[in-house]
């Protein structure tokens, strides 16, 4: 009967009642090690809530860092070392030794990009009277190598526990990546709802929609050189050109560019700030959190994405998007976007591929951008857009397949 086991916390002052699920309930922890910006944390809150909401198990959300994630999540308490968020047990992970004030053995247990759980907890999970499922859920990479190493385990040296390697990918044999089950129809409610979307708007603008000749662009990114090029073209295209900006990282760029003075924050392109030069004009947002970045990206025509979670999320939008992949040392990361492009941009006709390609490459460092090139495909990549979203639904979504697997691993 699948539950979550309890023993005496080394510090059993600190503890507080064990949960204690139905019959019929998985139990689930989830740990999360925040290395760098948003992705880390990004997938694993999406993950824990589809877990919970999707397929009724109980979750419990390790994370070491509350600041990062309350920027996706604003009703997360910062300094809570553990709350409840949106049906989740969230438990500030504030040490590598650290397993929660009362040490609780979930039925599946999730290492988050390869963050070590706790030595504690491990020998908890060893001592549990039917071992846990444990997995390692990996990074996203569209690489031919991803599929023969989807599902492959890993016996613990010391003790009688097996890891279970779990790689989201983009093509068969891979574990997907997430999708909850109502995403589509919200999509089609947004995209479908003219009041709606000009609600989208003054909300997130305080302004109507631009006339339909504009093409909207989100820009979600990393400094990035090419941006200076692509801010010019923007703002010497032959149509309008309406540019939404999360305050963020790419946000000094656009200060110099506009030469708009600094922010009292020290932020010179800060949210709320509206700029035009030319036919460009930038709205500059306030951080999009996780749960309203879907309305932006369906609010858009193209869509600058980075990292791994946005660059999910464009795929769903069923938009023409551009990726700028997590830079690493030597061009490690180059290989890996042209193995997303190989799997994204497989049936398009010649042309347009070498025009996603450059444009993509450029993006990521290798050249420099041209607009009007990217722009004459349109039509082509809006189709493109959509048939991918198909494709890549056909493999299903990362937490239905991992639940699925995790079943067989506890009967």
């Amino acid at each position: 009967m699948p539950t979550r086991s309890s023993a005496p916390s080394p510090d059993p002052s600190r503890g507080s009642p064990p949960l204690t699920p139905t019959a019929d309930t998985t139990a689930c922890d989830i740990f999360c090690a925040v290395i760098d910006n948003f992705g880390d944390i990004g997938v694993c809150w999406r993950l824990a809530r589809q877990l919970a909401h999707e397929h009724g198990w109980q979750v419990r959300l390790f994370v070491d860092d509350l600041h990062a994630f309350q920027r996706l999540c604003p009703s997360l308490v910062i300094d809570a070392p553990r709350q409840h968020v949106d049906g989740i047990v969230v438990e500030h992970w504030h040490e590598p030794a650290h397993a929660g004030d009362t040490l609780q053995i979930a039925d599946v247990v999730i290492e988050a990009f390869g963050c070590e759980l706790p030595n504690v907890y491990v020998a908890a999970m060893a001592r549990r009277e039917r071992a846990p499922a444990w997995f390692n859920l990996e990074y996203l990479s569209g690489e031919d190598w991803v599929a023969d190493f989807h599902l492959r385990q890993s016996p613990h040296p010391r003790y009688a526990l097996t890891k279970t390697f779990f790689f989201p990918g983009l093509g068969p044999g891979t574990g997907g990546v997430l999708k909850e089950r109502d995403l589509d129809a919200a999509r089609a409610a947004f995209e479908s709802s003219a009041d709606a979307r000009a609600a989208w708007w003054h909300d997130a603008t305080g302004v109507a929609p631009p006339a339909p000749d504009a093409t909207v662009v989100s820009l979600f990114a990393y400094e990035n050189p090419a941006v200076d090029s692509l801010l010019e073209q923007w703002r010497h295209a032959a149509s309008p050109v309406v540019l939404l900006v999360p305050e963020g990282r790419i946000s000094g760029a656009l200060g110099r560019f506009f030469e708009l003075p600094a922010h009292a924050s020290g932020v010179s392109f800060a949210a709320g700030t509206r700029a035009q030069r030319g036919n460009l004009t930038a709205c500059s947002l306030a951080f999009t959190e996780q749960s309203r970045y879907d309305a932006l990206l369906w609010a858009s025509d193209v869509n600058f994405v980075r990292g791994e979670d946005s660059f999910v999320r464009a795929q769903w939008a069923a938009r023409p998007f551009v990726w700028q992949i997590y830079p690493q040392a030597d061009d490690a990361h180059l290989p890996k976007l042209d193995a997303a492009l190989a799997h994204y941009a497989a049936s398009l006709p010649d042309d347009a591929r070498t025009a996603l390609a450059r444009f993509w490459h450029a993006w990521n460092g290798v050249g420099t951008p041209d607009w009007a090139d990217f722009m004459r495909h349109r039509t082509t990549l809006e189709r493109r857009a959509a048939t991918w979203a198909t494709e890549l639904a056909s493999l299903g979504d990362l937490a239905g397949n991992l639940a699925l697997f995790a079943k067989t691993q506890l009967k």
